[in-house]
């Protein structure tokens, strides 16, 4: 059974940085699967932020995010994560991994469309 750990985040400032961290256990392995960052912040629906396809050639980010966060994994370790800079009040959230098992390099931004979740790590970004 697939399992999802997050991990990494924390209360920072505006304008740092974090990294946060998705550890994957299997089987099936984690080369198989397409992995993915969604968020929620208080009050509001949960929204896609990153994802990054088996052989991390697909990635797709959400344009709030996109040349500030970075989106990769590392496939010897069983790990993705979200490089998050310039963090704004904004991206304040619970962020979620997820994974899906994937034949290919698709890269779903639908949260539907995946089957596994962590159990979110709180990001907290002070001005």
């Amino acid at each position: 059974q697939v399992q999802l750990v997050e991990s990494g985040g924390g209360l920072v400032q505006a304008g740092d940085s974090l990294r946060l961290s998705c550890s994957f256990s299997g089987p099936p392995t984690f080369n198989q699967y397409s992995m993915a960052w969604f968020r929620q912040p208080p009050g509001k629906e949960r929204e896609f932020v990153a994802a990054v396809g088996r052989g991390s050639i697909v990635k797709y980010y959400a344009d709030s995010v996109k040349g500030r966060f970075t989106v990769s994994r590392d496939n010897t370790r069983s790990t993705a994560y979200l490089q998050m800079s310039s963090l704004k009040t904004e991206d304040s959230a619970i962020y979620y991994c997820a994974g899906r098992y994937s034949r290919t390099n698709s890269v779903p931004k639908a949260a539907g469309e995946y089957t596994n979740w962590g159990q979110g790590t709180q990001v907290t970004v002070s001005s």
